[in-house]
């Protein structure tokens, strides 16, 4: 059986948890560009690369079989609402770094997501200790609509930073800003300072 860590996101312990200008709902809004992608998980695989010395190609059940976070956090989306207390179950980056051995040179990372979306990530951010690859919301696996089968999950940035329908990961040494980054988004995203727009 893969054991299983448990993380509790650092926000969590501020004593106002909602951000300047963010309402707080019980529902999940579904936002995404594009069309939900309908495949099953033997379709999906999902790969490392860029700076690092060992790139990588995962099936799910590769993804499966490494160690397993529940991660235990807030999110907040640019459209200024803010779902709190979600329960994220995957893989940490910490150990997807690893296996691929990222190279000391890379400075950020790009989600690449389903139909060429992108998100770009300080790689300073993307190794915080709350984020991961999700398989999982509050105990059921993603659904489509959500990110099924796989979904990077950032807690401390605005939710468009966390890649529905994560096909791999890119890390590279200058920075390319993402798909929403590109249409006027901020590049880095922070929800406590309001870094939505350029």
């Amino acid at each position: 059986m893969v054991s299983k860590r448990i993380i509790y996101s650092t926000d969590l312990k501020r004593s106002n948890r909602i951000p300047p200008g963010q309402v707080a709902t019980e529902k999940w809004p579904v936002l995404h560009y594009g069309p939900v992608p309908d495949y099953t998980e033997q379709d999906f695989n999902f790969r490392i690369y860029g700076l690092v010395d060992r790139p990588q190609i995962l099936t799910m059940d590769e993804l499966q079989e490494l160690p397993r976070v529940e991660v235990h956090s807030d999110i907040h989306c640019v459209t200024t609402w803010s779902k709190l207390d979600n329960i994220w179950e995957g893989i940490s980056v910490h150990d997807l770094v690893t296996l691929a051995r990222v190279q000391t040179s890379a400075r950020f990372v790009i989600g690449h997501g389903e139909y060429g979306f992108t998100a770009n990530l300080p790689l300073q951010d993307f190794l915080a200790e709350d984020v991961l690859v999700a398989t999982h919301h509050n105990g059921e696996p993603l659904t489509p609509k959500h990110g099924f089968p796989l979904r990077l999950v950032v807690p401390k940035l605005y939710f468009w930073k966390s890649v529905k329908w994560l096909r791999a990961l890119e890390f590279v040494a200058e920075d390319q800003s993402g798909f929403w980054e590109r249409n006027g988004y901020h590049d880095h995203g922070d929800p406590w300072l309001e870094e939505r727009m350029r």
